[in-house]
C-alpha cells in the first residue's frame, strides 16, 4: 500500500512538472520556427528523453507537430496568417530584402510579387529611378506609391483579404501584356529537392506566368521556408536567376544550384 501511494505520488509529481512545462514550450513553439529537442533540453535543465516525452504528449494532444529533431506548431504545416508570417523571422527577411535591392537598377520594368520578403525588398527602392514597377500586392503598391519618381501598375484579380495579394484570371491577364527585365518572387515552403512550393491553385499559376515573362527572376525567401510544408509546386529553383536567403543551404541543395546556374546570395 505504501509503494502504491508513493508511485502515486511520483507519478503525480512527473505530471505536473511536464504541465508546467508544457505552457513555456507552447510559447516558444510561437516564437520561434521550429523546436529543437536539444536546445529544450538545455533550456530546462532535463534529458532530451524527457523533452522527447512532453514533445510526443503535445503532438498527442494537436498542439504541436513532430518534424526530424524536433517540433513545430501547426499552423506552419498549412499557410500562415499574414500578420503572423510579417513577424516569423523578421530581422532575417529585413537583411534578404537588403541584399535583393542592391541587385535592382534603375530604368527596368520590374515585377514584385506576394510574400512578406518581397514587402521587405520594397520597402528599400524608395529612392530607386525611373522604375515601372507592376504588382498583384496591394501592400506593395502602397509602399511604393511614396516613390515619385517611378510608375506603379497593380494588375487586376481576385483580393485575397488575409493579405492583399490579386490572384485568378484578371492577373494572369495582366501580367501577360508584359514583358519584365527583372521579377521578384516569394513562395511559401522550399523542399531538399529545390522546388518552390505553395498552397493556393491560383497563386501558383500567377507565379509560373511571372517566371515565363520575366528575362531574370529573382527569389526572395528565408531558412524557415525549408521547415514547413506545401503541397504543390511552382517551379525549380532552376528557374531561378539568383536566389536570395539567410543561411547557408545543405551541401547537395548548393551543388545542384550550382549546377543550373542559380547564384545564391546570403544575407549580412
Amino acid at each position: 500500500m505504501v509503494e502504491f501511494i508513493v508511485h502515486k505520488l511520483v507519478h503525480e509529481g512527473v505530471r505536473m512538472v511536464n504541465n508546467l512545462r508544457s505552457p513555456e514550450i507552447i510559447k516558444l513553439a510561437n516564437q520561434r520556427s521550429i523546436l529543437r529537442v536539444e536546445e529544450l533540453a538545455k533550456y530546462f535543465n532535463v534529458s532530451v528523453q524527457t523533452i522527447r516525452k512532453d514533445l510526443n504528449k503535445l503532438c498527442s494532444d494537436g498542439q504541436l507537430e513532430r518534424v526530424h529533431g524536433g517540433a513545430i506548431i501547426p499552423s506552419q504545416i498549412e499557410n500562415i496568417e499574414y500578420e503572423q508570417r510579417k513577424n516569423i523571422n523578421f530581422s532575417g527577411k529585413k537583411a534578404i530584402g537588403r541584399e535583393c535591392a542592391k541587385e535592382i537598377p534603375n530604368n527596368i520594368c520590374l515585377f514584385m510579387g506576394i510574400g512578406t520578403s518581397t514587402e521587405t525588398a520594397a520597402r528599400l527602392l524608395l529612392g530607386h529611378k525611373n522604375l515601372l514597377i507592376v504588382t498583384n500586392n496591394l501592400n506593395i503598391a502602397n509602399i511604393l506609391k511614396k516613390n515619385i519618381q517611378s510608375e506603379v501598375v497593380v494588375t487586376g484579380g481576385n483580393l485575397r483579404k488575409s493579405d492583399g495579394a490579386l490572384i485568378g484570371q484578371p492577373a494572369l491577364e495582366t501580367i501577360q501584356n508584359f514583358k519584365f527585365d527583372l521579377a521578384i518572387i516569394g513562395c511559401s515552403a522550399l523542399d531538399n529537392e529545390g522546388n518552390m512550393l505553395d498552397f493556393d491553385t491560383q497563386e501558383i499559376l500567377v507565379n509560373q506566368s511571372i517566371i515565363s515573362q520575366a528575362e531574370k527572376t529573382y527569389l526572395v525567401a528565408d531558412h524557415t521556408k525549408f521547415m514547413r510544408r506545401a503541397p504543390i509546386k511552382i517551379a525549380s529553383l532552376s528557374t531561378v536567376d539568383c536566389f536570395f536567403t539567410d543561411k547557408n543551404l545543405e551541401r547537395p541543395l548548393l551543388k545542384k544550384c550550382a549546377s543550373w546556374n542559380t547564384d545564391v546570395r546570403y544575407s549580412k
